[in-house]
C-alpha cells in the first residue's frame, strides 16, 4: 500500500480509502470489512451521516477493538450543509456519539451542489459557525466538502478558501471536473475520488466490448491506474461489501508510478475506437447546449449515449439515466423524453447535433426501472 499526503491537512492517507456506503449490512460484516482492510494497509475510513446506520456500525466497530491504535487510522464523517448553526451542531454531536469517538480527523460538509448551498457555507451565522467551534474544541481536526455539483459550483467553492480537502467525482469516462481537481491541487486541498469502480462506470462487471478494448488490462485496473497515477490524487474511494471485494482492487495499491507506454496505447485505443463508432453523433461534452428551458441534463445523457453506443455500458447507462428525476439534486435533471424539441440548444453546439433526436434516442436505450440514491 502507498500511501499520500492529503493536502494542506498532512495526513498520510493509503491510496484507497474504505467508504462505507454500501458494505454495513450488519456489524459483523462491518467488523470483518474494517478489520480486513486495515490488515492490507488501509488507513482512511469514511463514513457519512446520511449512510443509512453505517455511522453507528462504524462506531461499533471501533468499540469492539481495532488492530491498530486510533491515532493510526484516519477517520471522515460527512454532514450535510445547514441553513443554521444549531443543526449542524447537534449534526456533528449526533455524528461524533454514532461513531464512539472524541473526534474526528476529517470532517466533510457531505453534498455541497447547488449555489443555495454555498451561501449557506459563507453565511456567518450558518452551519460553519458550528463547524469551526468543533474545530476550535478539538472534536474535528480537519473539514473539507464533498460535491456532486455542476462544475461552476465546484470552483467557487474551492475558491471559498475554507476547505482543506475536497470529494468530488473524477473518472476517465467522466473528466469535466479536471479543473476543479487542478483547483484543488493549487489550493493544497486532499482530492478524494467518489467510488471510482462504481459511479465511475460500474467497473467491477464490464460489458464485453470494454474487455476487449482495454485488454491486457481490466477495465477496472486501468481506471485505478488512470487515477492512481496522478499525483494530486490523494485517494480513491473504495466501497467493499465484503473482506473479499478488497481484493482485485487492492492488487494497484503500489502502482502509483506514472502511466506506462502499454496503458497509455490502451487508453489512446479507447479514445479512437469510441471516436470512429459515434462518429458525427459523438457529444464531445462542451456543456454549451446549456442551460436547456425545459432541465434537461442534456450533456450527461449524451455522455451516457456515448459510452452505450460506443463501449456497450448499457449496464451503468440504465443505472445513470434511472437517477435522473429521482435523486434531486444529487443528480439533476429531467430525462430525454421531456424534450418539446424546442430548439434552443441547436444553435448552441459546435458539434451542430442534433440534440432532440439522440435525447430520444438516449432515453430509449436506456429508460428503465426508476432508481434513487441508496440511501436517498
Amino acid at each position: 500500500m502507498q500511501y499520500r499526503r492529503f493536502g494542506k491537512t498532512n495526513l498520510k492517507l493509503s491510496v484507497f480509502s474504505l467508504g462505507t456506503m454500501r458494505y454495513f449490512a450488519t456489524k459483523e460484516n462491518a467488523c470483518e470489512t474494517i478489520s480486513a482492510a486495515i490488515e492490507k494497509g488501509i488507513n482512511h475510513l469514511e463514513t457519512a451521516r446520511g449512510y443509512g446506520q453505517s455511522e453507528e456500525f462504524l462506531g461499533r466497530a471501533i468499540v469492539a477493538g481495532l488492530s491498530v491504535p486510533r491515532s493510526q487510522i484516519h477517520i471522515t464523517t460527512k454532514i450535510p450543509p445547514t441553513a443554521d448553526t444549531d443543526t449542524m451542531r447537534r449534526y456533528i454531536d449526533e455524528s461524533l456519539a454514532r461513531l464512539n469517538v472524541d473526534y474526528v480527523d476529517c470532517l466533510g460538509i457531505h453534498g455541497v451542489n447547488t449555489w443555495e448551498h454555498l451561501q449557506w457555507i459563507q453565511n456567518a451565522h450558518g452551519c460553519m459557525r458550528a463547524v469551526w467551534e468543533a474545530v476550535d474544541d478539538g472534536r474535528v481536526q480537519h473539514v473539507g466538502f464533498s460535491t456532486h455539483a455542476p462544475l461552476e459550483v465546484i470552483l467557487a467553492v474551492i475558491n471559498t478558501g475554507f476547505f482543506e480537502f475536497i470529494n468530488l467525482h473524477y473518472y476517465y469516462f467522466f473528466q469535466r471536473n479536471a479543473p476543479a481537481v487542478e483547483l484543488a491541487y493549487q489550493q493544497d486541498m486532499g482530492v478524494f475520488i467518489i467510488s471510482p469502480g462504481d459511479k465511475g462506470g460500474r467497473l467491477y462487471t464490464p460489458p464485453p466490448t470494454l474487455v476487449d478494448l482495454c485488454h491486457p488490462f481490466s477495465p477496472l485496473e486501468l481506471t485505478y491506474r488512470f487515477l492512481l497515477s496522478d499525483s494530486r490524487i490523494t485517494t480513491l474511494s473504495l466501497g467493499a461489501a465484503n473482506p473479499e471485494e478488497l481484493v482485485i482492487p487492492l492488487q494497484v495499491s503500489d502502482r502509483v508510478d506514472v502511466l506506462t507506454d502499454e496503458e497509455i496505447n490502451v487508453l489512446n485505443t479507447l479514445k479512437t475506437y469510441g471516436d470512429q463508432v459515434l462518429n458525427i453523433t459523438k457529444c464531445s461534452q462542451c456543456y454549451e447546449c446549456l442551460p436547456c428551458p425545459e432541465n434537461i441534463n442534456i450533456p450527461e445523457i449524451l455522455r451516457l449515449r456515448n459510452l452505450t453506443v460506443a463501449y456497450d455500458m448499457k449496464e451503468y447507462g440504465e443505472y445513470r439515466y434511472g437517477m435522473l428525476e429521482n435523486a434531486g439534486h444529487w443528480f439533476p435533471g429531467m430525462k430525454g423524453n421531456k424534450c418539446t424539441e424546442c430548439g434552443d440548444c441547436l444553435p448552441k453546439c459546435p458539434e451542430n447535433l442534433d440534440i432532440p433526436s439522440l435525447l430520444q434516442d438516449t432515453h430509449t436505450k436506456l429508460q428503465g426501472k426508476a432508481r434513487r440514491r441508496l440511501w436517498g
